[in-house]
């Protein structure tokens, strides 16, 4: 068993606990590796209780660097980026990038993927007439487009859109439509050969009793030997390792 993770949220961004609280537990629960992901900077009003801001951006990476040194000894640490779709700023100082998508521009309005549920309903009754395969698929579309927008080496929470949606209570993932939207996504992303993650992050939250993908999901990618990382996706330290049963090593998606 391989106890990492490498989406880890601190308090830079949206996180509860500090990047040396979460490596003292890392190295305590007996991880030889742990990498943070702070969620990038994007001009998003809407985002700024989420994301890193510039200063703060350029305040984790001096502590990331900080902490690498200081604990080399100990544990190995990455510094990664969430890079959300809409976000313009720079990955190139990076170990790794995790590819994500937030939001959903429609009309002019960046629409939350996963903030609410009576905001995704609002959102999809304002925006889409109430047609919640027609906003699934355009949210699809940019998770296709992840790559070419992020050059992302793992792709995040593959259908966070579902996220309010247990039990079908939204939308039915059975539906043809969204069907045909999630897979030809999936098809387009494993061409580019990249990292899928397991994604534990809404069962931590208690919205879900799931990890992302939904099963049907991570059955194809496992019938097509893709890469798969279990990530608990963390914002406090107590919940580091949660779900994680086992994970990929680092070389198989670091630059």
């Amino acid at each position: 068993m391989i106890k990492n993770n490498f989406h880890t949220h601190t308090v830079y961004c949206d996180g509860k606990s500090t990047p040396e609280e979460f490596v003292s537990g890392a190295i305590k629960n007996g991880s030889k590796e742990i990498g943070f992901s702070g969620h990038s900077f994007t001009d998003i009003e809407d985002d700024d209780p989420f994301c890193m801001t510039k200063e703060s951006t350029e305040e984790y990476k001096a502590e990331i660097t900080r902490l690498k040194a200081e604990y080399k000894d100990k544990i190995k640490i990455y510094m990664g980026v969430e890079q959300d779709y809409y976000s313009t700023e720079k990955t190139d100082c990076y170990d790794y990038v995790i590819g994500s998508v937030h939001y959903v521009l429609k009309d002019g309005y960046y629409i939350p993927v996963d903030e609410t549920k009576q905001l995704q309903i609002d959102c999809v009754n304002k925006y889409y007439n109430g047609d919640f395969y027609a906003f699934c698929e355009d949210y699809y579309e940019l998770v296709g487009d992840l790559f070419n927008k992020t050059k992302c080496d793992i792709v995040g929470h593959f259908d966070i859109i579902t996220k309010y949606n247990e039990g079908n209570c939204l939308f039915d993932t059975n539906n043809p439509r969204y069907v045909a939207a999630a897979n030809k996504t999936l098809k387009k992303l494993m061409n580019r050969k990249l990292t899928f993650e397991i994604n534990y992050g809404a069962v931590i939250s208690k919205t879900r009793t799931s990890p992302y993908p939904e099963q049907r999901i991570i059955d194809i990618l496992k019938e097509n030997n893709e890469k798969i990382i279990y990530s608990s996706d963390c914002h406090k330290k107590e919940d580091l390792l949660f779900g994680i049963t086992k994970t990929a090593y680092f070389n198989d998606f670091k630059k």
